[in-house]
């Protein structure tokens, strides 16, 4: 499967072509918003008004594709909270109207599957349409999703992507779940904090896949493999069998971008799997950036084709050294310890892609 097209949107100056154009922001907060864009050239003034934060930035960040790429099969979308804010405004119109007349958008906004549907309903996209909602592994699950169908040949091109939103609802629920860092800290010193909990995030990354390499693709995603409940070893063990499934092993891999997110709870996974299969690679992080959100991993996706495509990362996002320019890239992400995520990445035109 190969990328064509992407955009984001983070906490950083990440918006279409941008990659930290104006450097790395230190944000000292409890909280890690996402830098919008000035939508009133993007979004007409009344469709912007009826929509929630994560509908906006998915638009937003999609809606070029849909008028550039004509041809896109389908949507796949990964957002284990969707539009939260809506739907806590929906379950308190229940009680605050006693069951009576509630506001239509918010209840057609209230689930996840509210992107997906907006962008075909936008799009005019009238093929396959599918939202995952599997918290840390949403993103990964609408990768695998994408590469069954291409594999079955029923689509040549779609939009794919993944994105959640911050709302003080949910992050008061979890809160109470000691998810959280207690006090504010700079995004600059969160990765080497050694306390519990990390800082909330939140960001879409929507990309423009195609079953076949054109001269336009930027990357290429070969796999992606999934484990639950597993110790580090597992894990380890996990990744040695996903790149051996790809005739790869660990010293073929030229770096690996990491989930780090200065949890010391769940960070001993990646210094695990760093000593144990990458000692000598470059590992690159990116949570100390925008936040740590479930589906997440798709602004990795979309800092690894930019890798993969020759652009220079900020210092920020290095952990260890790069050896050189990176033509094969692993992606690891942990979500709380117990949803465990690899996505395999190559440059298109490296030595080792396929022709």
């Amino acid at each position: 499967m190969f990328i064509k097209d992407l955009s984001c949107i983070s906490a950083q100056e990440t918006y279409h072509n941008s990659v930290f154009t104006d450097g790395v922001k230190d944000i000292e907060d409890l909280k890690i918003w996402a830098q919008e864009p000035d939508y009133k050239d993007i979004i007409p003034a009344g469709m912007l008004r009826r929509m929630s934060k994560l509908v906006r930035m998915s638009v937003a960040t999609a809606g070029p594709f849909m008028e550039e790429h004509k041809n896109l099969g389908g949507v796949i979308f990964g957002s284990s909270n969707g539009s939260v804010d809506r739907s806590m405004r929906f379950l308190r119109q229940i009680i605050q109207y006693e069951e009576g007349t509630l506001t239509p958008t918010d209840f057609v906004q209230s689930t996840p599957n509210c992107v997906a549907g907006v962008l075909a309903l936008m799009g005019n996209i009238t093929g396959y349409n599918t939202t995952h909602v599997n918290q840390g592994l949403s993103f990964e699950s609408s990768i695998l999703d994408a590469l069954l169908l291409f594999e079955e040949g029923k689509v040549s091109q779609l939009l794919l992507g993944g994105g959640d939103e911050l709302s003080e609802a949910n992050y008061n629920i979890e809160s109470q779940r000691d998810l959280y860092k207690e006090e504010s800290i700079a995004t600059s010193t969160l990765l080497r904090s050694e306390t519990k909990g990390t800082l909330p995030g939140e960001g879409v990354a929507m990309f423009v896949v195609e079953a076949e390499k054109t001269k336009e693709s930027l990357a290429e995603i070969i796999d992606v493999d999934m484990i639950h409940h597993a110790s580090k070893q597992e894990v380890a063990e996990k990744a040695v069998q996903f790149l051996n499934k790809n005739g790869l092993k660990p010293s073929d891999i030229d770096a690996v971008i990491m989930g780090r997110n200065g949890d010391v709870r769940t960070d001993n996974f990646y210094d695990h799997l760093q000593n144990e299969l990458f000692p000598e690679q470059g590992i690159i992080v990116y949570k100390s950036l925008t936040g740590d959100y479930y589906s997440v991993s798709a602004v990795a996706t979309w800092l690894a084709t930019k890798v993969l495509s020759g652009t220079q990362l900020p210092s920020e996002c290095i952990w260890k050294p790069l050896n050189n320019q990176p033509k094969t890239i692993l992606l690891y992400n942990n979500c709380e310890g117990k949803q465990h995520g690899f996505v395999l990445m190559r440059g298109v035109y490296s030595s080792t892609s396929s022709e």
